[in-house]
């Protein structure tokens, strides 16, 4: 298994829902070095307003989010769901173990 970061779209259960037809077990957990940044994304019906994390120059930064189990398959559904604006990278999380999160892809 495979750890995968959220700090936001894929905490939701409906979101869960749509893209592996179950709710994901995980537990809080935070990056530290990365901020928040807003995004907008043209979706079928207009642009719509999310963020993304990006690395930030105060290592003191930090995103709360939630650290999910997921299997290979899985990380690779999610690959399909996120749009070209988001990219895949490991990161170490503030408990020590290391996960996928979504980043900006510049």
């Amino acid at each position: 298994m495979e750890l995968l970061f959220s700090y936001g779209t894929l905490r939701s259960k409906q979101t869960q829902m749509q893209i592996f037809n179950k709710v994901l077990s995980g537990s809080p957990d935070q990056i530290l070095g990365f901020k928040l940044k807003s995004l907008q994304i043209e979706e079928e019906f207009g642009m719509a307003d999310y963020v993304v994390a990006v690395p930030s120059e105060n290592l003191e930064d930090i995103i709360h989010g939630v650290a999910f189990e997921v299997s290979n398959p899985e990380l690779l559904k999610v690959d399909q769901f996120e749009s070209n604006s988001y990219k895949r990278v490991q990161v170490k999380l503030q408990s020590g173990r290391t996960a996928w999160v979504y980043t900006e892809n510049k």
